[in-house]
Formats: C-alpha cells, structure tokens, sequence
C-alpha cells in the first residue's frame, strides 16, 4: 500500500492493453504514464513518453509515486527504460539506482516513437 501526502491509498497498475500505467485514488483514476517497447540493441526498450495527473488530484504527490512504481515494474520485468517524458526524465536524473536500466534518448527514439503514437 502507497499512501500520497494527504494519506489516502494509491494503487498503480499496468494496462498492458494500453501501454499505460494508471493511478487511482479511492476507486478513481487519478492519473497516468503512456508508453511504447521496441525491441532494439537486444533488449526490449519501454519507452516512456507521457505522463498526466488530473488536476484535481495535483500536489498530493501522485505523478512520483506513479512514475516510481511504473520504473521499478519495468526493471522487474528485465526491460530498459527510456525516458522521453520530461517528468520521467527528471525522474531519472534524481533517482541515480535507475541508471543501469536505462538508455539515453537519442534522435532515432524520438523518430521511431513519433511514427508509433501518430
């Protein structure tokens, strides 16, 4: 169980149907994280592209701990993390235990992921 900073309970799961992980608080989806996976290099990449909270739910935290678990699952499925999103990224750069399961955005990610979300 997460609590965020009004203390009620947030539950995070995948969609994998949708490649998105969604927040919920009391029943209510709160927010989510949209992602796309390619095989490339040898791994399979989930690259992150987009993440919202609705904002009556804004200042309790919510984006963090969605954007925390979705990166924690994805390391616990052996995939590698892309961080396109700016709040996935920014992620990242304060949470240096993700390092080795991520790769840099490059040009060619952002060509490839424009073609997949158009």
């Amino acid at each position: 169980m997460t609590l965020d900073k009004t203390g009620a309970e947030a539950d995070v799961s995948q969609i994998a149907d949708s490649q998105r992980y969604q927040i919920s608080v009391d029943e209510q989806i709160a927010g989510f994280t949209a992602y796309r996976e390619r095989e490339h290099d040898g791994a399979t990449e989930r690259i992150f592209f987009h993440t919202e909270v609705d904002e009556k739910f804004g200042g309790r935290g919510l984006a963090t701990i969605l954007i925390e678990q979705a990166l924690n699952d994805t390391r616990a499925q052996g995939k590698v993390i892309v961080g396109v999103c700016p709040l996935v990224a920014a992620f990242l750069k304060k949470h240096h235990e993700f390092d080795g399961d991520t790769r840099p955005v490059r040009e060619e990610t952002i060509n490839w992921l424009q073609r997949q979300i158009s």
